[in-house]
């Protein structure tokens, strides 16, 4: 292995020994652990920013009570300071940012080994906090719209973004109109949110609060031919009667009951989103994330993309990380909150 001399033998970290509400000061503590071992395709990065997602949040509620806190965090910016015998790509010093494996310790921490196939290399325009709300959504809405769609730049017809002034919609929106020729229609409730997301580039922004069917084909009459769905529970109906036949679903959140059958008359297909596939399961195409996050960080330094940091909180605590649970779990955020150290 290869790294910096002087790290320390021990690190501080973020986590919870137990699930616990957010509003109870130990749903998430400081602890102190060893540095991380590596494994052969690990790098070690010395965190520098990290980001708080749905997936954070959940990831909280439901820690197991044990011994040794869960650590938290999947999103993080940081520099390189080791490098595991196979890990590729990366030399001592380099900035990085990342989505981490949701079946490893977490990026809550002040070094993070994480594999050297899903990190790209951090955007040289942007700042540590924007770099670190970027990866867990912009890896989602890649995959969503060109792993699960499979679109290509000549694709036209309309995208509906569902919750578009979120993390991941926030980048939807921004990668649908500059890579393929798709109308984006988003949705939003609130003034903010829409000025939000047709500031990212949106066609058109529809209420999702009222009588959503109405609202979406009242901008689309024919209906849409995509859906991105961050919530599907209560809405399979919906899109049963707003999706063209043929039309696709890509979801991203999972319900043991959900049930499809209304979309079955239009033959409408339904996909999975889970960014962590390739990581947990260590795909042969894993490095395809790698690629994803050095493409994104060129359209960011050209300045085809705009960073969607809308909340930095300076100084890595267990306090200022549970207040950006606080305003996650609120869902009323537009954009991305950070913690920065």
């Amino acid at each position: 292995m290869t790294h910096t001399p002087g790290l320390p033998a021990v690190m501080t970290v973020i986590g919870s020994y137990r699930g616990l509400p957010v509003s109870d000061p130990q749903s998430m503590v400081s602890a102190e652990l060893p540095l991380p071992d590596l494994r052969p395709h690990d790098i070690l990065v010395r965190v520098a920013a990290v980001s708080v997602n749905p997936a954070d949040v959940s990831r909280r509620a439901a820690a197991p009570e044990a011994d040794v806190p869960t650590i938290l965090g999947y999103d993080a910016a940081g520099t390189v300071v080791a490098l595991g015998p196979d890990a590729s790509g990366f030399t001592l010093g380099d900035e990085v940012y990342y989505a981490g494996d949701v079946s490893r310790p977490g990026s809550n921490a002040e070094y993070h080994a994480v594999d050297s196939r899903i990190v790209g290399h951090k955007p040289a325009t942007l700042t540590w906090a924007q770099a670190a709300a970027a990866p867990l959504t912009t890896i989602t809405a890649w995959e969503a719209m060109f792993d699960k769609f499979k679109l290509t730049p000549s694709n036209q017809g309309t995208l509906l973004v569902v919750a578009g002034a979120g993390g991941v919609g926030s980048m939807l929106i921004q990668l649908a109109k500059k890579l393929t020729k798709l109308t984006v229609v988003a949705t939003a409730s609130r003034a903010e949110s829409r000025d939000w997301a047709l500031a990212l580039g949106a066609d058109a922004v529809v209420d999702h609060s009222g009588d959503f069917v109405a609202n979406v084909l009242a901008q689309v009459p024919g209906g849409v031919d995509y859906i991105f769905s961050p919530y599907s529970k209560g809405n399979v109906e919906n899109y049963a009667k707003i999706g063209k036949a043929f039309s696709e679903i890509c979801a991203i959140d999972g319900h043991p009951d959900l049930d499809l059958q209304p979309l079955m008359h239009r033959s409408i297909s339904w996909h999975w989103e889970w960014m962590f596939t390739r990581s947990v399961y260590e795909t042969a195409d894993i490095a395809t994330q790698r690629n994803l996050l050095d493409r994104v960080a060129t359209m960011f330094d050209s300045g085809e993309l705009r960073a969607t940091l809308t909340t930095e909180i300076s100084g890595f605590t267990a306090d200022n990380l549970r207040k950006a649970h606080e305003l996650v779990e609120s869902q009323r955020t537009i954009g991305k909150v950070v913690v920065t150290r």
